[in-house]
């Protein structure tokens, strides 16, 4: 018996605005798309938070015996910035910043982007379809909603007729916002759109001549719009009608509205029984931006080189640091909180490790069976990994106090209690060991920094004080201060 069998997940439902129970439409199987990234710049925090939730949705899915076909794509067709009817899209922009072809600015970033999602432990997909691998799937949907008289095309653009879709449906189903609200929320046109209402969206876009990404189609030579890649992935590899659906809480509207609108409009049904959305993250008690300095890359954790940060993180880090917030929660990024962070995941693998230390006993003074279900249903309950991490620390006190010889344990229930933690813990969490890591960096440092230390106490001796000045002057430019004491030359690091 699979162990999905006897638990009882409930989904939060963005569709439903209600945590229902989890039942996927084929028993034993579950079919799971997320939107990927557009490859035009160096993976956001953000995204790596939103792609991290749904890395331990599918991890624990795949623990529970469920069969996964988890489909997360990769955008690298250009489509204009919110489905905008003029301007230039970004991986196009980059290309020509950068006086190179759009697909090494394609190539370049999806390397990037996988490079940190591994940095990270995350499981790859099963399948990473890419939007320009799909044109054509994109092409025979566009003409089976022009069939079903929803769109209309104009001077060899397609658009997407809201208002003949909401007479038989219901546009805004998702965001929970009226046609009405959207009509009365939009600027007039300005007589140089083609779009018979401004709520309208493409479908296809006629490219201008300076558009490089370009592809023929029966209408224009011209590109996707926006929504409709992920329509026709997500349908093509997991049915007209599958499981999950996830992405970022800035996608519900207008993205994955539009997508509920496409599939409603070519296949006659809406095509998720369960949407999930990731919230936001932000820094410092304020939204990231480049442009406010307010900002921090994924490998700048690592490296510690960033203004923000007093030092260098492992990724296993700031991996526990994102998942001690709830997948629907805002969460803020500070240094304390990582600095907080570290202790916490030092505790925990250090109590993990010592596991094969411990004395049993011919009784348990501890329900572990009880203990092990807390850590089920976290994760059942629209999984909770705070809640889930804070019954780990449950098991480390517990860990703690039959070292301490206060608490007795048998040998079966040291087995379950070592799985348990170890499954939840590297598994379901995905949590990497890397302490080492971190102190073999430290002491790697240390070696180093007295190395320099020691050239510097022989250039003082040779009157070379330049050489001296030097050495200080550029340890303190990489946040390394030395102090000198009548006991010699000590290091802090900053």
């Amino acid at each position: 018996m699979q162990l999905y069998q006897n638990q009882n997940i409930k989904i939060y439902n963005s569709l439903t605005g209600e945590k229902e129970q989890f039942k996927s439409i084929h028993e034993g199987n579950v079919g799971m798309y997320v939107c990927g990234p557009t490859v035009y710049s160096n993976v956001h925090l953000g995204n790596v938070r939103t792609f991290m939730s749904f890395d331990v949705i599918f991890r624990y899915l795949k623990y529970l015996g469920y069969k996964v076909r988890y489909v997360r794509n990769i955008t690298d067709a250009g489509h204009l910035e919110n489905d905008a009817d003029v301007g230039e899209d970004r991986i196009a922009k980059k290309a020509r910043l950068e006086e190179i072809e759009p697909m090494e600015v394609v190539q370049r970033y999806t390397v990037d982007f996988h490079n940190i999602l591994n940095t990270f432990n995350f499981l790859p997909p099963s399948i990473e379809p890419t939007a320009t691998g799909h044109i054509i799937e994109q092409i025979e949907l566009i003409k089976t909603i022009i069939d079903n008289g929803f769109a209309y095309e104009v001077n060899g653009s397609v658009y997407f007729d809201v208002h003949k879709y909401n007479e038989s449906n219901e546009y805004g189903i998702l965001s929970k916002r009226k046609l009405e609200d959207l009509i009365h929320n939009t600027r007039e046109l300005d007589g140089q759109s083609d779009k018979k209402n401004p709520q309208d969206f493409a479908l296809w876009k006629k490219a201008e001549p300076a558009h490089i990404m370009r592809w023929p189609s029966p209408w224009s030579d011209g590109f996707p719009g926006w929504h409709l890649e992920c329509t026709a992935m997500s349908t093509k590899y997991l049915g007209e009608h599958f499981d999950i659906h996830g992405g970022g809480m800035d996608l519900k509207f207008p993205h994955h509205e539009c997508e509920i609108a496409q599939n409603q409009a070519a296949k006659g049904k809406s095509p998720v029984n369960y949407w999930m959305h990731a919230n936001m993250l932000i820094m410092n008690g304020k939204k990231m931006a480049k442009s406010t300095g307010n900002f921090i890359l994924p490998n700048e954790i690592f490296t510690g080189d960033n203004p923000h940060i007093t030092k260098a993180f492992t990724s296993s880090v700031a991996r526990f640091f994102m998942l001690q917030a709830h997948y629907r929660s805002i969460l803020d990024f500070t240094n304390d909180g990582l600095l907080a962070s570290e202790k916490g995941y030092n505790r925990l693998m250090e109590a993990v490790k010592s596991l094969s230390e411990l004395k049993t006993s011919d009784k348990s003074s501890i329900d572990i069976n009880a203990w092990q279900q807390k850590c089920f249903e976290a994760m059942n309950d629209d999984f909770n990994t705070p809640i889930l991490i804070a019954n780990l620390f449950e098991a480390v006190k517990y860990i703690n106090q039959i070292k301490d010889g206060t608490e007795t344990i048998t040998k079966q229930d040291l087995e379950t209690l070592s799985k348990t933690i170890n499954d939840f813990t590297f598994d379901i969490l995905g949590l990497k060991d890397d302490t080492n890591q971190a102190s073999s960096g430290t002491d790697k440092l240390s070696g180093t920094v007295e190395l320099l230390i020691k050239l510097r106490q022989e250039a003082r001796a040779n009157k070379d004080f330049a050489l001296s000045d030097k050495i200080r002057d550029e340890l303190a430019e990489v946040g390394i201060q030395l102090k000198d004491g009548k006991d010699g030359t000590s290091f802090t690091t900053n």
